[in-house]
């Protein structure tokens, strides 16, 4: 009896050799669509960049330059934006911050009377905005939601329609012309957006880190500023650096409350006073836009930092 033939080795299927791409004009890889877009970006990015970099800082650079001319190197050459190397001064800022009885600006005391608004401000209406953010965003109360709106509500409110009723209430309570009554006025104006702001911040907080923090024994406040407060500070940099341009660059107010007293005016008014006046030359002008400016931009530029830190990292116990 013949045996049936044993069947054939079967090889077990490896993997495919890479087949070599066609070669030719006709099938030639085309650029995706990402990486023409990318190519792209990486293009206009500068362009983009030096464009926003002409827009932002062109005027401060043309009111700098203006600012250490001399009025007769303006009047000979009003065309040339810069000063010649030789006539470079700093007698614009002299003037500027020389006291009035000198026979300066007395900007001087402007700036030490607007920092001293703006920074009790600042304080004052985080003190307030705080626990009334916290309030909103963690308890349950009749009426939340339309508190919430209400908050915004209010600040859309034109100044203007609040300039009369805060003056004539700040008159009988006798806090017309005073320096801390422009302060109450400055955080009736900025407590509902601040409240606004920082509500959002805190609700993104985690619940489960105030849990946590008082399942080790804190209490609602110690919670609030053991736990809370750590985490949301960039908010309440972001917050206390829009209240203080707010305050510091304020004029509507400032002239009704404190036009009566030169002593007690902010640095707004003295640089409206510059503007208006004749015989005060344009670089004296430009040298004051400079004083005005420069505390914001060294303001912006610490918060920016403390912004960019991850203050949140690791935050949450796992």
């Amino acid at each position: 009896m013949a045996r049936p033939p044993a069947p054939a080795p079967t090889t077990p299927p490896g993997p495919r050799r890479p087949t070599a791409p066609p070669s030719g004009p006709a099938h030639r890889r085309r650029p995706s669509r990402d990486r023409v877009e990318r190519r792209l970006i990486a293009l206009g990015r500068p362009v983009v960049l030096a464009g926003l970099a002409a827009i932002t800082l062109g005027p401060f650079l043309f009111m700098l330059l203006l600012s250490v001319r001399p009025i007769e190197d303006l009047l000979l050459d009003p065309g040339r934006p810069w000063p010649a190397p030789d006539a470079v001064t700093a007698d614009t800022y002299r003037e500027v911050l020389r006291p009035v009885d000198a026979g300066g600006q007395g900007f001087g005391t402007l700036l030490a009377n607007s920092a001293g608004v703006s920074l009790s401000t600042v304080a004052l209406t985080l003190l307030v905005a705080v626990p009334g953010a916290y309030a909103v965003a963690r308890f349950a109360f009749p009426g939340r939601r339309q508190a919430q709106g209400l908050f915004l509500a209010v600040y859309l409110f034109p100044s203007v329609l609040l300039a009369v009723p805060l003056f004539v209430i700040f008159a009988r309570l006798g806090l017309g012309g005073s320096l801390p009554g422009l302060v109450l006025v400055y955080i009736a104006q900025t407590v509902p957006v601040s409240v606004y702001m920082l509500r959002n911040y805190f609700t993104s907080v985690p619940v489960s880190v105030e849990e946590a923090a008082r399942v080790d024994g804190c209490s609602r406040l110690g919670t609030l500023w053991r736990v809370t407060l750590p985490l949301a500070l960039p908010s309440l940099a972001a917050t206390g650096l829009y209240v203080f341009m707010i305050a510091w660059n304020e004029f509507l107010f400032a002239l009704l409350f404190l036009a009566a007293d030169r002593e007690l005016w902010t640095v707004s008014l003295g640089l409206a006073q510059l503007a208006g006046g004749i015989e005060v030359p344009k670089t004296v002008l430009m040298a004051g836009s400079v004083v005005l400016t420069v505390p914001v931009v060294v303001l912006f530029y610490l918060a920016e930092r403390l912004l960019a830190e991850g203050l949140t990292a690791g935050a949450e116990r796992a």
